[in-house]
């Protein structure tokens, strides 16, 4: 293997330059929270293992111990909540989610979070995918839940009942001991987001959940002696969300979580502030916020080691103002997905200055890259997909018409969807998702690298790129922009040129298109098919 890039030659792939992992023997029988316990000092931690950045609420670590053997032993005492049931979560943030998390998957039992903003047609496929027998919810959310489902079992969080799982419950001779849990169990059903279609249930294993919680360093704290603290500004629903959560107690920090309802950029750093964080985990959006100086500078952070982005692609035009405003501060770039868990992430200052790419491999990643013609395997600073074996992969998708052929090659190995390459020192590079490429004339054009080019034009405040129909060239690259306000003199035609002088001729804008906003999810990620959607209504009403 090449110590500078992690490539092998004889094997025509890419191993991790981290340090290896202490992941359990894989046929240990090893639970994530069994595991989690015992990575706890002794005598627990003093400082709190969670905090509501909203309220100041927070539990202790035996406070959290204490509540999680309660309920562990009401599900499966007065629940009957046994190995491989599935518990549906679809409530609003709180301190008692992690509770439930945990006891849930101590149990054996299957986590499946879901977004408490989900209308009812989604919470209905997202049952219809994962079939649990008991769902979390809250008088809110408790109506979305599908009526046809007689046997389900519903626990809100918001009664007397819940309340009284938490405290007194004792498991019980009766109950049997308790099941012996794998770690190639399914612990959690996760949702992909559906950018691009419908929303598939992805099962990831207990030893996803060790391994995540082993592949994330934690920031040292500047004052000498003192406890990370960690906001979680992303939600707990969210796979990204779920396993930061999970693996900040595994780490024994004080996770900070954001339990204002429809949290925006402004919330989550107003909570990073109050509860002086030491690391942030966040998306795009909180970067952009922090990068464009609305939210106060670096004095309003004195704690501030790190930020974490993840769960969509930041523009690199972002990104350095971000380490122009917080100098002192890492911006760690991190690949990764639902199905693929954490693949490559920036660890330290001076990776962090790679704003262009997402690190290096994490701790027991295996990559390869293959060409997307000949479909053979890739060096360094050759472009093909990012295809991935390591213990965060998934399990496979559980219902619909998803299978796991369709995600993994013959040798087993994920195929992530991504067109990547990797430089001489080992860091990922991703160009764009290759379902997005865009097949101008024969050459194909990344969305991407437009993207990051529109950024950096003065008075765009977003900005979006996908295929537009042509007879003659087969697709061109059309721009969807929004402009900053006073910005409403830039034109379509000081667009196309200002990109035209920074790319390849065959790379260039053919078209714009001025809109008030960019469809996107609220980890930032860009819902191109609502782009899609517009043209096809445009093309319809332009043949009216």
């Amino acid at each position: 293997m090449d110590p500078r890039s992690g490539f092998c030659p004889a094997t025509r792939t890419f191993r991790s330059l981290r340090p290896a992992i202490a992941l359990p023997p894989e046929d240990a029988p090893v639970s994530f929270p069994s595991f989690a316990l015992s990575r706890l000092p002794s005598p627990l931690p003093a400082h709190p293992a969670l905090v509501d950045a909203s309220t100041g609420a927070a539990l202790s670590f035996a406070a959290l111990l204490a509540l999680v053997r309660s309920l562990a032993a009401a599900l499966r005492g007065a629940l009957g909540v046994a190995r491989g049931d599935v518990a549906l979560v679809l409530a609003p943030p709180s301190l008692d989610v992690p509770v439930v998390y945990l006891a849930v998957l101590s149990v054996g039992a299957v986590v499946s979070p879901v977004s408490p903003l989900s209308t009812a047609a989604d919470v209905a496929r997202a049952v219809g995918l994962c079939r649990p027998s008991v769902v979390f919810a809250n008088a809110a959310t408790v109506g979305k839940v599908p009526a046809a489902r007689t046997k389900l079992t519903v626990v809100l969080l918001d009664s007397p009942q819940f309340e009284s799982f938490l405290h007194g419950h004792e498991p019980v001779e009766a109950d049997g001991p308790p099941a012996e849990v794998r770690q190639s169990d399914v612990a959690a059903i996760s949702y992909s987001s559906g950018t691009t279609g419908r929303t598939k249930a992805v099962a990831q294993p207990h030893r996803r959940l060790i391994a995540s919680s082993l592949q994330v360093p934690s920031a040292r704290p500047r004052a000498p002696g003192g406890h990370v603290v960690t906001l979680l500004g992303v939600p707990m629903f969210h796979s990204y969300g779920f396993h930061m959560l999970m693996r900040g107690v595994a780490a024994a920090e004080t996770t900070a979580v954001v339990t204002a309802p429809r949290s925006g950029a402004a919330a989550v750093l107003a909570a990073a502030a109050r509860c002086r964080a030491t690391q942030m985990f966040v998306a795009p959006p909180v970067v952009v916020a922090m990068a464009r100086g609305g939210v106060g500078g670096p004095e309003g952070f004195p704690d501030l080691v790190r930020v974490d982005c993840g769960g969509a692609p930041l523009s690199t035009a972002a990104a350095s103002s971000f380490q122009e405003r917080f100098p002192d501060v890492e911006l760690s770039l991190a690949l990764g997905s639902t199905e693929g868990g954490v693949t490559s992430k920036m660890v330290g200052h001076q990776e962090c200055h790679r704003i262009k790419s997402t690190g290096r491999l994490c701790s027991g990643v295996e990559a390869k890259v293959v060409d997307i013609i000949s479909g053979g395997l890739l060096s360094t600073n050759e472009q093909g997909e990012l295809c991935i074996r390591s213990p965060g992969v998934m399990l496979g998708y559980v219902g619909g018409n998803e299978t796991r052929m369709s995600a993994f090659d013959s040798d087993g190995w994920l195929k992530t969807g991504d067109l990547c390459y990797f430089d001489e020192d080992g860091f990922l590079y991703v160009v764009d998702r290759l379902k997005d490429l865009i097949k101008y004339n024969a050459y194909q054009v990344a969305p991407a690298e437009l993207e990051d080019v529109l950024h950096l034009i003065p008075g765009i405040f977003d900005a979006a790129v996908i295929p537009y129909p042509d007879e003659e060239a087969g697709q061109l690259p059309m721009a969807f922009v929004v402009r900053q306000n006073g910005s409403n003199n830039l034109t379509e035609d000081q667009i196309m040129e200002f990109v035209a002088k920074r790319v390849a001729p065959y790379k260039k804008i053919r078209k714009v298109v001025f809109v008030d906003s960019i469809p996107r999810l609220p980890s930032g990620k860009l819902l191109r098919r609502e782009l899609h959607k517009q043209i096809t209504l445009s093309q319809s009403t332009s043949r009216l």
